[in-house]
């Protein structure tokens, strides 16, 4: 029997940075319904506004029956996840017998600091309009990419929110096997932390880049390309 079915909204990032269709989501819930499966939504590294809205399920207009959130939720200062549900699932693990309810807890549970930090982080995604100035940069650094997007060197050059990924084209096997080391400490050295998954690179920026940091990022890390690909 299948329980549940597990998601990584929009995109895949430990598969690469896989990028797909919101109507894949929407395909996903609809068959979850059919079927009485719950849909867990693992929004962890998309969730916050990293793919353009505060919910990457939201871009599906679906919401699924568990998400999961940490990261961004704390802005980055203190560590802290959390587990949305829906009521009615909820409930039926809330009871005074020990036998029925879900007695989860670890020793670091609620921790009052992180929480606030969390509320602080909210409050900032209203009062900065993080979401909107986040499409501004977002188209920026698009444009200030688009050397590497039509580099012959360079295939499936990809975003989506505030995700960039594009993927070197390697040939030599003995390169290939070390472009993702090769490339993390020439970034290093350009003041960059850039860690490519195999050869495909990729860029989550926080959202507090000005225009000139947003330039000089699209630039350093065409520098750091050109650097390993001669290599």
């Amino acid at each position: 029997h299948i329980a549940a079915v597990i998601v990584e909204p929009l995109v895949q990032c430990a598969a690469g940075m896989a990028m797909y269709d919101p109507a894949y989501l929407a395909q996903v819930r609809a068959l979850c319904d059919r079927y009485q499966v719950h849909m867990i939504a693992d929004e962890i590294a998309v969730g916050c506004g990293r793919t353009g809205t505060f919910f990457a399920c939201e871009q599906a207009e679906i919401w699924p029956d568990f998400l999961c959130l940490s990261k961004g939720i704390s802005g980055g200062y203190l560590p802290l996840s959390l587990v949305m549900t829906r009521d009615e699932i909820y409930q039926a693990f809330y009871h005074h017998d020990m036998a029925r309810g879900f007695l989860h807890s670890h020793s670091y549970t609620g921790n009052p600091l992180a929480c606030r930090a969390a509320l602080a982080t909210l409050a900032i995604f209203d009062e900065d309009d993080v979401l909107n100035r986040n499409r501004t940069r977002a188209a920026r650094l698009t444009a200030a990419l688009a050397p590497l997007a039509t580099d012959e060197r360079v295939r499936h050059f990809r975003q989506r929110g505030m995700i960039w990924a594009f993927d070197a084209v390697v040939d030599d096997p003995t390169a290939a096997a070390t472009f993702s080391r090769r490339f993390f400490g020439a970034a290093l050295e350009h003041e960059l932390l850039l860690r490519p998954i195999g050869r495909t690179v990729y860029l989550m920026p926080p959202y507090v880049l000005d225009d000139d940091e947003i330039d000089g990022l699209a630039a350093r890390t065409h520098t750091v390309f050109e650097q390993v690909m001669k290599a």
